[in-house]
């Protein structure tokens, strides 16, 4: 036999080395190599290895009917939004988010909803108990969905029982952390059994034609904890996102072979489990605090639904030395680069203020339509001038000023109008481009330096010299 030999593999991104070492060189993650066997227990020996002959297979040319992946409705309407319409027979999911968040009830729910429309639906917990499992049932509902369920970690008993019967249609494997299997000598939850595990059970799932979805952990950054090789295995990477303070949590595509990776969905956690958010804008801005100066409602798009949220922002006067720079739900580089834009084009003076941003409802933004809509609140909070409320904001700032045209902006403005707005402040564009005004004022800016020039004018006119704040703001002329 082989003799088994000793690596040290990083827990983050699995690359090994023959030494141990303080520092991962491939990812730059400190104390995160652990000893595992690199060969295993069922090595085969190289003599052996080398008499074995390959098979033939059946090569295909490029043309030939092409059908599209069949898809098997879930029951919910905002996860079939997320995966493109529903599973893929045989395709492999992998749900990754924060302890608590809802995974195991989002999952739970799903299985109960394909057990009641006469699907074969199996639930493997490998973390709790099936009592455990079952209080969670009875919480929400779901006692009499016809779910089988079992808790079990091994991978080779898993399989075997799945194999017998028919086939089912959807299988939960909660989490692939805790799975374990005989063909590697490691540890549940290492690198290599992570690996091992998943692989198994993505083979069986591509044989069997059943659905699978993998929860995995995350660390504390957000990423899916385990090997990086596991999501490029998957066919689709779901992260669960919200707060725990929040009511909201938000469902969102990484990777996904089968549909588009901009979707969202948006469910609210109830005492009866994840309740699925039709409108998510009317829920985002049902506790909007109205005539407040630092808010503004952002016209944005996730995937291909609009969704209007509030973005919130404090300037206030520091007694520091370097002021702090606080966001939470959207890029810290974007808020510097609006900063700097707003200081060097605008004559506004922010060095010696604080700044804190808060996009409210628990949203995540990434697109660079919201500069606009932020550097409006940051304006509007350093001049203590409230913004319109019937008002939107949308827009990308550019490193010279200009305000930049961005994408769909009919449906944005369609979702404003619906949700009772009735103006909006968007970058300049052909009209054929905006698609009518939805029957809204449109104000149409070319620069930054105009929004400054409103919103610090509407400040003049609300405040009067005896009634101003104290340190309140200089705006310094610049020439360009």
């Amino acid at each position: 036999m082989a003799k088994n030999t000793l690596s040290f593999v990083c827990q983050n991104c699995g690359a090994a080395y023959n030494r141990w070492q303080g520092k991962c060189e491939s990812c730059g993650e400190w104390n995160t190599l652990a000893e595992e066997d690199s060969t295993g227990a069922a090595s085969v020996p190289v003599s052996v290895r080398s008499k074995r002959k390959g098979r033939t297979f059946t090569l295909e040319t490029l043309t030939g009917a092409t059908q599209d992946a069949p898809r098997l409705p879930s029951g919910m309407a905002e996860l079939d939004r997320v995966t493109g319409g529903g599973f893929v027979r045989g395709s492999v999911l992998l749900v990754g988010g924060d302890p608590g968040i809802g995974k195991s009830t989002l999952l739970t729910q799903v299985t109960s909803l394909m057990a009641r429309a006469g699907h074969r639906s199996v639930y493997i917990s490998g973390e709790e108990a099936v009592a455990q499992v079952r209080l969670r049932a009875e919480r929400l509902g779901l006692a009499d969905a016809p779910v089988q369920l079992a808790a079990e970690t091994s991978v080779e008993d898993i399989i075997a029982t799945l194999s017998e019967g028919a086939a089912p249609r959807l299988v939960v494997i909660d989490s692939i952390q805790t799975m374990w299997t005989d063909t590697v000598e490691s540890a549940p939850g290492t690198v290599t059994q992570v690996r091992a595990s998943a692989q198994a059970l993505i083979r069986f799932a591509k044989k069997s034609g059943a659905a699978l979805i993998l929860v995995g952990h995350v660390t504390k950054d957000g990423q899916i904890a385990g090997p990086r090789v596991v999501e490029h295995m998957v066919d689709a990477v779901l992260s669960f996102e919200g707060e725990g303070s929040q009511q909201f949590r938000i469902l969102r595509a990484v990777k996904n072979r089968f549909g588009p990776t901009d979707e969202i969905g948006v469910f609210e956690m109830t005492g009866l489990g994840l309740r699925e958010v039709s409108n998510p804008s009317e829920l985002f801005l049902s506790e909007r605090d109205l005539g407040s100066p630092g808010t503004a409602v952002f016209a944005g798009i996730e995937g291909t639904r609009p969704v209007l949220v509030e973005l919130q922002a404090l300037v206030a006067p520091t007694s520091l030395g370097t002021p702090r720079r606080a966001v939470v739900g959207w890029d810290p580089s974007r808020l510097s680069m609006v900063l700097a834009v707003l200081e060097a084009h605008c004559g506004v003076k922010l060095s010696g203020h604080d700044v804190y941003l808060n996009v409210a409802g628990g949203l995540r933004i990434q697109e660079p339509a919201a500069d606009l809509a932020a550097a409006a609140a940051l304006v509007s909070s350093l001049t203590n001038a409230p913004l319109p409320t019937d008002a939107v904001y949308f827009g990308e700032i550019s490193l010279s000023g200009a305000v930049r045209p961005v994408a769909q902006t009919t449906a944005r403005l369609k979702e404003a109008a619906k949700l009772g707005f009735g103006r909006a402040v968007l970058p300049e564009a052909p009209r054929a481009e905006t698609g009518g005004d939805a029957g809204m004022v449109l104000n149409t800016i070319g620069g930054l330096t105009t929004l400054v020039a409103e919103v610090a004018a509407r400040g003049s006119a609300r405040a009067t010299p005896a009634a101003k704040p104290a340190g309140t703001p200089r705006f310094q002329r610049r020439d360009g």
